[in-house]
């Protein structure tokens, strides 16, 4: 009865492991890559901030408005003294131009932060694309060894039948193969994690995407990742390249400049502003005193926004003290990019290490530690406990090897992150 019922169970799960996501479709990471960067809704979203700079450089450069103006006497107010009609003007000394100058440089930094966040995209992409692959590799890997313990069963079953074993050793191989169904169904769930999570990168309304590879292979050109093998630069010619070519250091470049121009600006609010007026002035008969009606016109200005109340010293000084902000963050976010790219150079060197290791020792004489097993085993020379043993350490090793990979994509796309440098290329790498 227990045997049944643990049939039923594994069954189910089994069932529910196996319903696909369909109407996926099929995408190398290049095609990935340029999906989300011209579909995405984020990057869609950032885009219209550029637009929006680009209008307040129309907003910066705009002239002030007239006004239109009447003066006129009544009663005896009048006597002697014309009446206008006219306009004036507000015309800004020292303002206009270094706004229109503020506006441009924002407008720069704003194109800057959207190829960053391009940038970023592209990297997440590659990314979830990598993460997706490895769990789908971490799945193919567990199918092997259902498929490898299910024949281990059946050889038992059939040296049951035999008398070559006692009925223990059909017990232990049905029971780490059911192990190994559990683990299959668990590695489905990372598959479709993993699928969610690649597409909520991309985040286009108009598919649903899978990677066109269904595990890891030894071409590695296809992901754009260098071979084990390949030989990395000094960092020094890395360091000095990504200082030149990382966003986030253009970013604090134009910042600075933004604060000088903002200071310029603000510094410039001190300088009054001319106020011209002019139009029609007359008199009627009854009030020119001479009972004749008398016409001209006339011409004012006025200097206004004298710094004499206030002389926009707080202004002023958060212009100083932003300005000193800019390059402070400037100093620290090249401190930071140096570290950051110290950090996943060391890590990258690590995990071509450790993934040529696996490559060149662990794989090949674990692979041909198990077939003796196995045919050790058949032949009655090893008992099940020892080949469960020899199972358990070959499926450690596969799948680790599996993460090595993973590893080893990931911190090659956490390396070119930090470069900045998606077309990097090293000695031996022919992608």
């Amino acid at each position: 009865m227990k045997k049944i019922v643990t049939a039923v169970i594994i069954s189910c799960l089994t069932a529910v492991s196996c319903c696909a996501i369909v109407d996926t479709d099929k995408i190398s990471i290049k095609e990935a890559v340029s999906i989300a960067s011209k579909n995405n809704l984020d990057i869609q979203s950032s885009r219209l901030n550029i637009n929006i700079e680009k209008n307040n450089i129309k907003t910066a450069n705009r002239l002030m408005n007239p006004g239109v103006g009447v003066f006129y006497n009544f009663g005896k107010a009048g006597k002697g003294n014309p009446q206008q009609v006219g306009l004036s003007q507000t015309v800004e000394i020292g303002k206009r131009g270094v706004r229109k100058s503020l506006a441009k440089s924002t407008f720069n930094l704003a194109e800057r932060n959207v190829e960053y966040l391009e940038f970023d995209l592209r990297m997440d992409v590659r990314e979830a694309y990598t993460n997706l692959l490895a769990s789908k590799s971490v799945l193919t890997t567990m199918q092997e060894q259902e498929e490898l313990l299910n024949t281990m069963l059946q050889v038992a079953k059939e040296k049951y039948k035999t008398k070559e074993v006692t009925q223990i050793d059909v017990l232990q191989a049905q029971l780490l193969l059911n192990q190994i169904i559990t683990q299959v169904n668990s590695a489905k769930y990372d598959v479709k994690t993993a699928l969610y999570e690649f597409n909520k990168v991309i985040n286009s309304p108009d598919g649903f995407y899978d990677t066109i590879e269904d595990h890891f292979t030894d071409d590695y050109k296809p992901l754009l990742i260098p071979k084990p093998d390949a030989e990395m630069p000094d960092f020094e010619i890395i360091s000095n390249e990504a200082i030149t070519n990382r966003y986030d250091i253009k970013i604090a470049l134009q910042e600075i400049e933004v604060a000088e121009k903002n200071l310029i600006v603000v510094l410039r609010q001190k300088v009054p502003d001319l106020e011209v007026s002019g139009g029609y002035s007359y008199q009627n008969p009854g009030q020119s005193g001479e009972g004749i009606f008398k016409n001209g016109a006339y011409l004012g200005v006025n200097l206004v926004n004298l710094p004499i109340l206030y002389n926009y010293k707080p202004e002023i000084e958060n212009a100083k003290l932003k300005l000193q902000q800019a390059h402070l963050n400037y100093a620290s976010v090249e401190n930071k990019a140096v570290n950051d790219l110290k950090k996943t150079y060391e890590k990258f060197l690590t995990a071509q290490i450790n993934l040529n290791y696996y490559n060149e020792e662990l794989l090949s004489s674990s692979e041909e530690l198990i077939k003796a097993s196995r045919k050790s085993y058949r032949e009655g020379k090893i008992d099940l406990t020892t080949l469960i043993t020899m199972e358990e350490s070959y499926r450690m090793i596969t799948i680790a090897h599996t993460y090595a990979l993973a590893d080893y994509y990931n911190a090659w796309n956490a390396f070119i992150r930090e470069v900045n440098n998606e077309e990097f290329t090293v000695s031996t790498d022919d992608v």
